[in-house]
């Protein structure tokens, strides 16, 4: 059972510690009204405008997701808070209709995840990710899906027309290959091998897909690189991308505890190997940099990767998430990802 383990809320001015051992940390599902669906990205480091967010929360807890701290806004801790408090937005697909029906809105693409994964195991039980699929599919509005869920094969028949309408591209997260370090940095999430047939399933559809192998992390993941574009390559992606670890305020804590309880062989080696992709840091947070490394070891890595995609004939980007179909592109266009 995991107990409650929560780095201290820089926003709130009380922090309770708890006298004996903490409690189990028991999923809890909040209903929200949310005032607005979609969100606007005026970040230089990822290649979307608009995106749609139906959770807030993840449960799968991966213990690197730079999306902890905004659990912090609510009050909450970007630990197994983070994992167990969950947010779903019941009016979602609602406010997407009412936003593409605005004379204002010019049916650009819209990223599903630009936050939490909008198909983590809620989704099984309340399909806001589907029926805002469906409000897209209405309205004729392409969407690009970044997901490391199994659960998106359900929907396999809905983006499949989605993209023969307007465009559709879907990107499997997999950042590690061996199922081991995967069940310890990202405990809740499907398996590797889940996650490639899953690649598999969708391309035998039809559909446009491709990895992103995020995060990289140096000194644990990085040399599994060939193996992953190897094994989605088999799967039917076409196209390959990655980013470098980020973290984040308070998710520094989270991920340093967990890979020093988890991987305790590894955890000084990944840290050494971290400041050195960071300029002696843990993190860079400005723009143009975040999801980038730096340095002689980095470089290593940047080559490895795109040597990789050569090999297994995949097209590739470098250090940036994967690009999303646009409407006004031609439709050969829009099966891709465009590099």
């Amino acid at each position: 059972m995991k107990l409650v383990a929560n780095p201290r809320n820089p926003y709130e001015s009380i922090h309770r510690e708890w006298l004996g051992p903490p409690p189990a940390a028991i999923l809890e599902v909040y209903h929200e009204s949310a005032p607005s669906i979609l969100s606007k990205n005026d970040s230089p480091d990822v290649p979307f405008r608009w995106s749609v967010n139906p959770y807030r929360g993840c449960q799968h807890a991966c213990a690197y997701c730079y999306a902890r701290p905004y659990h912090e806004y609510l009050g909450y801790g970007a630990g197994t808070d983070f994992d167990t408090k969950l947010v779903v937005k019941t009016n979602a697909p609602e406010l997407l209709d009412t936003a593409f029906r605005r004379r204002s809105w010019r049916g650009e693409c819209v990223n599903f995840s630009g936050i939490t994964d909008c198909y983590q195991p809620l989704e099984a039980c309340y399909s806001i990710t589907r029926r805002c699929l469906e409000v897209c599919l209405g309205h004729r509005n392409p969407v690009a899906v970044i997901t490391k869920a199994s659960l998106i094969r359900r929907d396999a028949d809905l983006l499949v027309e989605l993209n023969r309408r307007a465009g559709a591209t879907v990107c499997i997260s997999i950042p590690f290959a061996d199922p081991e370090t995967a069940r310890a940095i990202e405990p809740q999430t499907p398996a590797p091998s889940c996650r490639f047939e899953t690649l598999r399933v969708l391309s035998d559809s039809g559909l446009p897909v491709g990895v992103l192998v995020s995060p990289i992390i140096p000194g644990l993941n990085d040399r599994e690189v060939p193996e992953i574009l190897r094994l989605a390559a088999d799967a039917g992606a076409r196209s390959a991308s990655y980013t470098a670890l980020r973290l984040p305020g308070t998710v520094q804590t989270v991920f340093l505890s967990r890979l020093a309880q988890a991987l305790p062989l590894r955890a000084g080696r990944v840290e050494s190997r971290l400041r050195d992709a960071r300029g002696g840091q843990l993190d860079d947070a400005r723009f143009g940099f975040r999801m980038r490394g730096t340095g002689a070891y980095w470089d290593s890595v940047r080559r490895l990767f795109e040597v990789s995609a050569r090999r297994f004939g995949l097209r590739a980007t470098h250090e940036a998430p994967p690009p999303v179909p646009h409407n006004d592109q031609p439709a050969d266009h829009q099966l891709t990802f465009g590099f």
